[in-house]
């Protein structure tokens, strides 16, 4: 018996496994990850909202905000990447596609909208939401075009089916908080 195909076979396998991991790694479908820190009108840090795209796509939207007043906060993704002083850098609704808005509204939801953010009676808000409709890697729903984009959290309850009205889409109000949408580095 030769002993030249063990040796092979000695180094062929840690050569595999540099192959493997180089192309895991090198994986278009690879975890994706984003993040910010909102901040009140008065520029005070009132908490953060990561993103995590997972290999299948889906966004995962996770807030925490504090010193808000209890209840629900509709709580959406803007179009530019800004806040200013009174939030209204941040733009509309990001809607790539021209939808109306609203999680139950039955002509189209825009990529930016989520569920209410609920905030306890210790003015302690948390946000875990799950979405298809955005992306944080590259594609015609990236959050990183070419103006960025923007967490805003509103006042009031976003009713999830209005599309236009005197307080705004789903009647949440006033923008609160801001956070600018930044890739994790």
């Amino acid at each position: 018996m030769s002993v030249l195909p063990r040796r092979v076979a000695l180094v062929a396998g840690p050569v595999l496994a540099v192959l493997l991991a180089t192309s895991v790694a090198a994986d278009p479908g690879a975890v994706h990850h984003a993040g910010g820190t909102f901040v009140d009108a008065t520029g005070a840090t009132v908490g953060w909202v990561t993103l995590t795209e997972d290999r299948h796509g889906d966004v995962h939207v996770n807030a925490h905000v504090k010193g808000l007043s209890p209840g629900l906060h509709g709580i959406h993704i803007h179009a530019v990447g800004a806040c200013g002083p009174t939030f209204a850098a941040a733009g509309g609704h990001y809607n790539p596609l021209g939808h109306q808005h609203g999680l139950e509204n039955l002509a189209g939801v825009r990529a930016g909208d989520l569920p209410n953010l609920t905030v306890n009676e210790d003015g302690v808000g948390h946000l875990a939401a799950r979405t298809d409709r955005i992306t944080i890697s590259a594609g015609s729903a990236t959050l990183f075009d070419a103006d960025g984009s923007a967490f805003i959290i509103h006042a009031n309850t976003d009713d999830q089916v209005t599309d236009t009205g005197p307080s705004g889409p789903g009647g949440s109000g006033a923008r609160i908080a801001c956070a600018v949408v930044a890739a994790d580095r």
